[in-house]
């Protein structure tokens, strides 16, 4: 493959996941209840509210799941498909594979978010604990519902919170399996946008 066409595919890939990251961030901090005049939460409000708006006007939200900001990232996900298997192998996928590759990228995407989210969760309490930094209270407040599951099942550690650790468990388990589903429908490796 020639430099260009890497360059290419690399900054592709990087503009379509960074896109799909806001809607899908926008998703979740609505879905756990996220602090809606936290600073961050404002800005990604603000940058994706062009297109979720308008969108909400059709697709109503269902229950508590913003459907607008989860069309938004499938549909974001599935020109970076599309535009990446032109790209690699030069063909069109048919519109059922690229519908099905692109609920398995977004649920890996939604993975890796949460295994990110949770890392970065426990570096904040290591270096600011109880601090009150806008990042750090979103990042609580949307690991938390994850989290508290797990912290319930194991037992009183004298102050050390093992639940991260089975948190982790659960994600690489639910990525294996993931895997093995991309594999089945044909999914090729390359054609998984990243986050």
């Amino acid at each position: 493959m020639a430099a260009i066409n890497e360059i290419t595919i690399l900054l592709l890939n990087t503009a379509i996941s960074l896109v799909m990251l806001a809607f899908l961030l926008r998703l979740l901090l609505q879905l756990v209840r996220a602090d809606f005049y936290n600073p961050i939460t404002q800005y990604l409000v603000k940058a994706t509210n062009p297109v979720v708006l308008p969108l909400r006007r059709i697709i109503p939200p269902v229950g508590i799941i913003d459907s607008a900001s989860l069309i938004c990232a499938l549909i974001v996900q599935a020109i970076g498909v599309t535009l990446l298997a032109q790209l690699y192998f030069g063909v069109f996928p048919n519109p059922a594979q690229i519908f099905i590759w692109a609920i398995i990228g977004i649920c890996g995407a939604l993975l890796n978010i949460y295994f990110v989210a949770i890392i970065a969760n426990i570096i904040m309490s290591w270096v600011s604990q109880g601090g009150s930094h806008p990042a750090a209270q979103l990042l609580y407040q949307l690991t938390e519902p994850v989290m508290a599951p797990f912290r319930k099942l194991l037992p009183n550690m004298g102050g050390l919170d093992f639940s991260p650790i089975l948190v982790f468990l659960m994600i690489n388990v639910l990525e294996v399996l993931l895997r093995h589903l991309a594999a089945t429908v044909g999914l090729h490796p390359a054609l998984v946008l990243g986050i």
